[in-house]
């Protein structure tokens, strides 16, 4: 059950990547599927909604659109192999500093002396997997570096403030779902209002929205199964499906150089959120 989130998450950026569409067009279909993942979710969790899980989760979902929405322009600009590694490594590092400064989590030096290790190992994960082979410019398709870092940055303070605004109200997170799933959906539309969102593209992206809700289900389900740590730590593994599966799948151009840096970054990412996983 630990490692079906792997899969599915990991395969989110394939799946949207084939079956087309804009990113406003990717955001909004996932966003449905989503909102339909929540409807599951009140029919089989039986949730109390307060006044306060609403509101909770319709600014985290909010946040989440603007996560999700700017991933999707990043993996138009620089590509997936390096928007998810890099994606996944800077959302572990702030959502961890927001828990230590916030929450105050790191109680030990034990934990201190992890936090930090994880911390440094994620970077140097980041830096190798967006090492560029600068012979290798033939037959590669032309990338918006300047674009995809600062869709990086907008997506990385979305998902961040999409996790710690949950975790600073102290709702229930299986209760917050569906509001969230709403939330996302204002979001989505918001982005793509004047963007013609709507389309066969954008039918076709529900399908990623259903991934993604399988996803986060089967992570609820194995936390009491194998652990917070496990878990956690597992999940992050999907992005050696997203990172090798879009090199090999949707024939993004690297060079063997390149190859070896992505292997090395992602090893790297997959360790620092490990460590960060034995921590939780």
């Amino acid at each position: 059950m630990a490692l079906i989130p792997a899969i599915c998450w990991g395969s989110i950026g394939l799946i949207s990547g084939k079956l087309g569409g804009t990113s406003y067009q990717q955001t909004l279909g996932m966003t449905v599927g989503a909102l339909l993942f929540g409807i599951f979710s009140v029919v089989y969790f039986h949730p109390q909604l307060t006044s306060l899980v609403w509101m909770v989760g319709i600014a985290s979902g909010l946040f989440w659109s603007v996560g999700q929405f700017q991933q999707f322009q990043s993996m138009k600009a620089v590509g997936i192999s390096v928007t998810v590694p890099v994606s996944t490594g800077l959302q572990l590092i702030c959502s961890t500093l927001a828990g230590v400064f916030l929450f105050h989590e790191w109680t030990t030096s034990k934990m201190l002396f992890l936090g930090s290790l994880a911390m440094i190992i994620l970077i140097a994960g980041i830096v190798f997997t967006s090492l560029r082979d600068k012979s290798g410019s033939v037959g590669r398709t032309s990338y918006n570096m300047s674009a995809g870092v600062r869709a990086l940055i907008f997506s990385t303070i979305g998902y961040t403030l999409y996790t710690v605004i949950v975790n600073a109200s102290g709702v229930d997170s299986k209760a917050v779902l569906f509001p969230q799933s709403i939330g996302m959906v204002i979001g989505a539309l918001l982005f793509a209002a004047r963007n013609h969102p709507f389309g066969t593209p954008m039918v076709k992206n529900i399908g990623t929205g259903l991934v993604w809700g399988v996803g986060n289900f089967f992570m609820f389900m194995s936390i009491p199964a194998v652990g917070l740590a496990i878990s956690y730590s597992l999940a992050q593994s999907g992005i050696i499906i997203s990172t090798f599966g879009s090199i090999l799948l949707l024939g993004e151009h690297k060079t063997r150089r390149e190859m070896v840096y992505i292997t090395i970054g992602s090893i790297l990412v997959i360790a620092g959120s490990v460590i960060l996983g034995l921590l939780k």
